[in-house]
């Protein structure tokens, strides 16, 4: 770990010119303490590395020192650039070693394209925090402990215990045989088996983890794309599905589309009043209720009753409440 703290303390140097003590235990997550001992193991090992005393004063590197990697062309050290936007560092606790690596990255350019690379990939947006909407994406905040003996044990193909906690479920130890990471719109899972049957773990969910010595019983080769699919559909067709058939517009049959897990049924043509009929599977029953309520007046659901009676009640309350007035609260 010291050693990679000194590669990114020099690169942190070699593309400012010149930082602080405290500016450079702020980018490498340590105490000026620790800073000012990297910057003497520097100057023991040759590096040249010295200090600028007064006011704008700090630490600098002698001029034309520079760290020789090579290979990379203009277009390879973008596509990395762009890469380390993601929030698949973060999802998987490499938030600090993406940094370092985005510094690595930006140093091994030639002097001619740094710049140009680096202006590049601030024109370049991927994933934002924020959607079209303004609705905001959060990423989940893991201990780096955790994660980080969660990922030791899935890249070391060993068996792993996990403190899991369930929802509406008492935290219990869980050992699994671990197969891969994925992350979701910043949130990260664990896709492992457990007694032979898949299971899949949400991170943050997970208060403790112990990589075991044992080897993990998976297989050799796994399509992670393909497993989560399939994870995926078993999810979507779970035992509280519910069908409903809907009268919707035209303009927004996408919509109900996009909202459903499943088309069932279509039928041909239109009714006369132009809408359509198609009858669709929603996840249980809270989430047909809330998908349909987002489609009012555009669609008619036609059954199942109780639906209907949910959306009823649900109009007949919101009717009341803005057919007079708003009352004033009182003053005390």
């Amino acid at each position: 770990m010291r050693a990679d703290r000194l590669v990114s303390l020099v690169l942190l140097l070699r593309q400012h010119g010149r930082l602080s003590a405290t500016t450079l235990a702020e980018e490498l997550e340590v105490s000026t303490r620790t800073v000012l001992r990297d910057i003497d193991a520097l100057s023991a090992a040759g590096v040249p590395v010295y200090a600028e005393r007064g006011r704008h004063g700090g630490f600098t590197l002698l001029p034309g020192f520079r760290t020789e990697l090579t290979g990379l062309n203009h277009d390879e050290a973008l596509a990395l650039l762009v890469a380390g936007s993601r929030r698949g560092a973060q999802a998987f606790g490499l938030g600090s070693a993406l940094a370092s690596a985005m510094r690595k990255v930006v140093d091994a350019l030639p002097e001619s394209q740094r710049a140009t690379a680096a202006g590049a990939a601030r024109r370049l947006l991927i994933d934002p925090e924020t959607d079209a909407l303004a609705r905001r994406l959060v990423t989940e905040e893991l201990p780096d402990a955790v994660v980080g003996e969660i990922r030791r044990a899935v890249f070391a193909g060993h068996r792993l215990r996990i403190h899991y906690a369930a929802a509406d479920q008492a935290p219990e130890w869980r050992t699994v045989d671990p197969i891969g990471l994925v992350t979701v719109r910043g949130q990260g899972y664990l896709l492992a088996t457990r007694a032979g049957a898949d299971r899949t773990y949400r991170l943050s969910r997970v208060l403790a983890a112990q990589e075991l010595a044992e080897p993990a019983r998976r297989p050799e080769r796994v399509d992670l794309d393909l497993a989560w699919q399939e994870r995926s559909r078993r999810f979507r067709a779970g035992a509280d599905q519910v069908a409903v058939l809907v009268r919707v517009d035209a303009a927004r049959r996408e919509d109900l589309v996009g909202g459903a897990v499943a088309v069932l049924a279509e039928e041909a043509g239109a009714d006369p009043d132009g809408r359509l009929r198609l009858e669709v599977a929603f996840q249980d029953r809270r989430h047909a209720e809330w998908a349909l309520w987002q489609l009012a007046p555009s669609a008619e659901v036609l059954a199942p009753q109780w639906l209907r009676d949910s959306l009823h009640a649900r109009a007949t309350a919101i009717a009341a409440r803005y057919g007079t007035p708003p009352s004033e609260p009182s003053v005390p």
